[in-house]
């Protein structure tokens, strides 16, 4: 690997991209220009190697929480409590942020510590190699229809401020992020840190000026009743159907750990910040999310008299009334800028998550990869396609459906780490190597299969009229009892296909991931340690990609597993002596 000069992220080695390798032990893969500058690639579809991992975890924490500034929930919270009144609204924001951020917590702790994101944590987490590409379909769905609402969002505004008509609009929100993304994490982090300061006062301010000179209006918050049959009292039913849309949100874990795959390992030197930055940037996001879906909440009773109902949840209605309370003469201007800003700040983030999702999901399929940076192109056309179509008009039945698979698929992996895990049903440990993976383990896979068809047809109003408000939560509990119950069930078979055989241990001395380099023969790079896997395919060690995107060895290494159940308690992953 490069060394590491004055501290700068370093020139990492090739990844494989499109061909397969020829001779079994020949070095054969080849690469492309975009697959093999990681400068581009931030390591899509493996382990981030401590080499890469130079960013201090404030520098992690402010980039990943950066991502988080987008206004879709002030719309979500404008929708939730037009729809549902006051106290039902607040409820239910309040309710789904404690689901999200308690099952955020195991999901960003294990993805900080084994340095995956989110499709390689899923894999080890009961899903199996082939069974986390569903969850990468659903993920990459949750980046490219959050890019399409708060790309209408950035529309409006353009419309609003700029009189640009939508559809060019959306054109231009569109066309504006790719630059930003192609250069991946080390143009992200600048880009993200040096905007926060003023994202965050602007943001404020008009929470801030309204306080002081028109206090009443929070009190009148309070009786705000929206399109409510029950007004402001708080009804159950409106609990459930908000907290339905709100929980959408819960796969924003994926893009707070795309950034905390890239936390350096966690010693006793760095504990407590460790600790900080992943709480704070990991579930901790939902406590700014919460807070801003509450403030939309309140700036559309704030502004409903004069937009009427049907405009006041788009936050650039919200915030041009906001600044007229302090800045009147540019009140237009600033909450144009202000909407482009945050715009840019999360689509960047939606963009860039996206293509780690599809780059994950069809160099399984294929066998191919050409490059991360291709991916990007395919999510922001399918949002872009969404926009055109106007997608933010139906903000809370696309967000309310959707969140009845994503809570199943979340549940099911939390339910491996805080469940199975500590009651060893399952391996101590994240393994994510194709080498010592099974395709499908019924653990995950099942239970999310289960958890989210039951859901759908609670949603679909199965179950009456609670069943349809309540669908996201069912599909939160089955998925949660049914994963300790098959890996019960079955014995934890599926988890490991074969143990790690080669002689160089995963640990070093101290009991973090080795940095030890060892060389692909495929091709012929050197990876770190936890990144490579014996291939008898190959007669020799194989990096993880090269070994996903192998398509001659049908899995050969692993003929015969699965005939007996396997001791979860074998020390399958080695330290140093």
């Amino acid at each position: 690997m490069t060394e590491i000069v004055d501290n700068q992220a370093p020139t990492p080695p090739p990844t494989a991209a499109d061909s397969s390798a020829g001779a079994p032990g020949a070095a054969g893969r080849t690469y492309n220009e975009w697959a093999k500058n990681d400068t581009l690639e931030d390591y899509s579809l493996r382990y981030a190697p401590k080499s890469f991992r130079r960013w201090t975890p404030y520098v992690v924490a402010t980039t990943a929480l950066g991502g988080i500034a987008y206004l879709a929930d002030f719309a979500i919270g404008g929708s939730i409590a037009i729809s549902n009144g006051f106290s039902s609204a607040m409820v239910a924001i309040l309710a789904a942020a404690v689901v999200i951020f308690l099952t955020g917590i195991p999901i960003s702790y294990y993805s900080a510590k084994y340095s995956i994101d989110m499709d390689l944590l899923t894999r080890g987490a009961g899903f199996g190699y082939l069974g986390s590409t569903l969850t990468s379909v659903i993920y990459a769905s949750f980046t490219f229809i959050f890019f399409a609402l708060e790309g209408s969002i950035m529309a409006q505004a353009l419309e609003l401020g700029l009189h640009i008509p939508l559809a060019v609009g959306y054109l231009i929100c569109s066309l504006i992020i790719l630059p930003l993304v192609i250069y991946g994490m080390t143009a992200l982090s600048k880009m993200q840190v040096w905007t926060q300061p003023v994202w965050l006062v602007l943001m404020v301010a008009p929470f801030v000026s309204i306080a002081i000179q028109e206090p009443g209006k929070f009190s009148e918050f309070t009786h705000f009743a929206g399109n409510s049959p029950t007004g402001s009292s708080i009804s159950m039913l409106g609990v459930g159907a908000g907290a339905g849309v709100a929980l959408s949100l819960i796969a924003q874990i994926g893009e707070q750990v795309d950034y905390l795959r890239f936390m350096p390992d966690k010693t006793p030197q760095n504990s407590r910040k460790w600790w900080g930055a992943v709480l704070s940037a990991g579930p901790g996001w939902v406590v700014l999310g919460a807070a801003k879906q509450i403030g939309g909440a309140f700036l559309a009773s704030y502004i409903a008299g004069s937009v009427g109902l049907s405009k006041a949840n788009e936050p650039i209605q919200q915030y041009v009334h906001g600044f007229k309370t302090f800045a009147a003469p540019i009140a237009l201007g600033l909450a144009t800028f202000f909407v482009i800003l945050s715009q840019i700040k999360i689509n960047s983030t939606n963009a860039y998550s996206g293509s780690l999702s599809w780059s994950n999901f069809f160099s399984r399929l294929t066998h191919r990869h050409p490059g991360r940076v291709v991916y990007i192109f395919l999510n922001v056309g399918i949002a872009l396609a969404l926009m055109e179509g106007g997608v933010f008009g139906f903000l809370n039945t696309v967000l309310g459906f959707y969140s009845n698979v994503a809570i199943a698929w979340i549940g099911a992996v939390v339910a491996d780490l805080v469940i199975n895990k500590p009651l060893k049903l399952s391996p101590s440990y994240i393994e994510f190597k194709r080498a010592h993976l099974y395709n499908f383990n019924p653990v995950g896979f099942g239970s999310m299969l289960i958890a989210s068809a039951v859901s759908i047809a609670a949603y679909f109003e199965a179950f009456g009229d609670y069943g349809k408000a309540y669908s996201p939560f069912i599909a939160l509990f089955l998925a949660m009892v049914l994963s300790p119950l098959f890996a019960v069930l079955t014995k934890g078979r599926y988890y490991i296909a074969r143990v790690d055989d080669l002689d160089e241990p995963l640990l070093d001395a101290n009991g973090l991931p080795s940095a030890v380099t060892l060389t692909c023969t495929v091709c012929a790079m050197d990876f770190e340690r936890p990144d490579v896997a014996g291939c008898p395919f190959h007669s020799g060690a194989i990096c993880s990609l090269c070994c996903s995107l192998e398509s001659a060895c049908h899995d050969s290494c692993k003929t015969g597993t699965g005939t007996g159940p396997v001791d979860l308690s074998m020390p399958t992953v080695r330290t140093a002596d």
